[in-house]
């Protein structure tokens, strides 16, 4: 899966001191999928109610052994859990789910002789109101996106029961094929967070990536094993360190946090002395656009936010972008020593990043205004950033 913030942060980033190339490509990688994957997270349900939990899934991805086993979970948390078995397409799912749930002590309710599963979902739902549950699960039939029938029952399903939260669960063992299954069922029903099953084995649960990728949805559940207890909240770090081959990700995550931060205040000491490079130019760009708009920025910062106007603003992001493709136009040399940018380096470097000679001359001018500004006022960053825009 081509992911272009990665290939960019991958060619144009300079390892801090101490990293190896092939470690901090790594390390971007990692961040980048986890952002796609999202973070640690778990649903929060809303307690005086009957939160209604809809389990989606392809036939044969362990829908009904993981609803037990989240029914489980949850009620290891102190939760009041009941499940609704509301597949009435394939023999015996009803069976396996009350015995997988009377391990857990978890009450099911389900109509042997009912093939009505939205009718089910009713009932099922119209008996645990009365009881007090917290949580109930609805276990569905497996689905195919080709089985227009079933996809069409689903959405009754779903309509009937009005879910808090739908949950579809992937089969960790099926690679990029989970891309059009997942799509083709939140077409049909929202999607809000995905369950990776069958971990246990040697699989790394790529498919996960595009269902995630599908839908939108975190990744919030991992299934690790044939046990009702093989459950576990998602982990960014784990997982991916299991897509990357590496179980030690962590590690490398602290040494590359560790030696960023050891690599700021070197930079700050040089920017602050006079010293400062493009490449240190170039990270104070990216700092402030970190936060998202420049204007979203400066409206967070005390006595600044109606200082500059809008078409000001307009203007300041344009630099501020133009800057960022002209520096990673720069040699490596080039930015740590900008002093050696004559007239045939800036005409290579207007041309690779596609702007006019006359932009990359008025980079080096702010460039040069900043080094001094710097200098004077010993860090005092956003005075200078402001005064070197143009702005202050």
């Amino acid at each position: 899966m081509f992911n272009a913030p990665c290939y960019n942060r991958s060619l144009n980033e300079t390892p801090p001191p101490g990293l190896s190339r092939k470690d901090h490509i790594v390390k971007i990688l990692y961040d980048e999928l986890s952002k796609l994957l999202g973070n640690e997270t778990e649903f929060s349900f809303k307690p005086g109610k009957l939160n209604k939990v809809l389990m989606l899934g392809i036939q044969g991805s362990g829908k009904t052994t993981i609803t037990a086993k989240l029914a489980k979970f949850l009620s290891k948390q102190g939760y009041k859990v009941g499940a609704v078995g509301a597949d009435t397409f394939r023999p015996g799912a009803l069976v396996q789910l009350k015995t997988m749930c009377e391990k857990a002590n978890i009450e099911v309710y389900g109509e042997e002789n009912n093939k009505d599963s939205p009718s089910v979902v009713k009932n099922g739902l119209k008996h645990f109101t009365a009881s007090g549950i917290d949580i109930v699960l609805i276990d569905t039939a497996g689905r195919h996106k080709e089985e227009k029938d079933l996809l069409d029952e689903m959405k009754q399903i779903s309509k009937a029961a009005e879910p808090d939260l739908t949950l579809l669960v992937i089969d960790g063992t099926i690679g990029q094929q989970c891309y059009s299954q997942a799509e083709a069922f939140h077409k049909t029903v929202q999607v809000g967070g995905i369950i990776v099953t069958k971990l246990d084995s040697s699989a790394k649960g790529g498919g996960a990536l595009a269902a995630s990728a599908a839908t939108g949805a975190q990744i919030m559940y991992v299934g690790t094993g044939e046990r009702i207890d093989d459950l576990e909240k998602f982990s960014p770090t784990r997982f991916v360190g299991r897509l990357l081959g590496m179980g030690d990700v962590q590690a490398l995550l602290d040494l590359a946090k560790r030696l960023e931060s050891e690599a700021d205040e070197v930079r700050l000491k040089r920017m602050s002395s006079g010293k400062m490079n493009m490449d240190d130019f170039y990270y104070q760009l990216e700092e402030v656009t970190k936060v998202g708009s420049l204007k979203g920025f400066l409206e967070t910062m005390p006595g600044l936010s109606g200082m500059v106007k809008e078409d000001q603003l307009e203007q300041m992001e344009d630099r501020v972008q133009k800057w960022r493709y002209l520096i990673q136009s720069m040699t490596k040399e080039e930015k740590a020593d900008p002093d050696l940018l004559n007239a045939s380096r800036i005409k290579r470097i207007a041309r690779g990043a596609g702007w006019p000679e006359h932009e990359v001359k008025e980079l080096l001018k702010n460039y040069k205004n900043s080094k001094s500004m710097m200098k004077a006022s010993k860090g005092r960053q956003m005075q200078g950033f402001l005064r070197r825009m143009g702005l202050g």
